[in-house]
């Protein structure tokens, strides 16, 4: 593919790129949005593969913040009087 074609693809999935953004705030999360969604991202991989060019890290995961969780033990007091879900609460005589 030469510069134009490859340059015109992408112009056109980012096009594909905005109905779907419309389409997800009319219909919500619905499964065939995210299908549809899931396509305009692999129409990009796949012209990316063509351009030989690597993919841009998408924006909201540049922002991903990450959050440190420390290894050591949580304090017991932390969790006095909580139940343990599923096991019906049996720790209730403790309290």
């Amino acid at each position: 593919m030469s510069t134009s074609e490859i340059a015109e693809l992408r112009r056109t999935i980012g096009q594909l790129r905005q109905c779907v953004g419309a389409l997800r705030s009319r219909y919500g999360d619905a499964s065939a949005v995210r299908r549809l969604a899931n396509d305009v991202e692999r129409l990009d991989i796949d012209t990316a593969d063509l351009d030989g060019t690597p993919l841009a890290v998408p924006a909201q995961a540049k922002s991903a913040e990450r959050v440190q969780v420390p290894d050591t033990p949580y304090d017991p007091a932390l969790w006095h009087g909580a139940d343990d879900e599923g096991v019906g609460g049996y720790k209730r005589d403790q309290r």
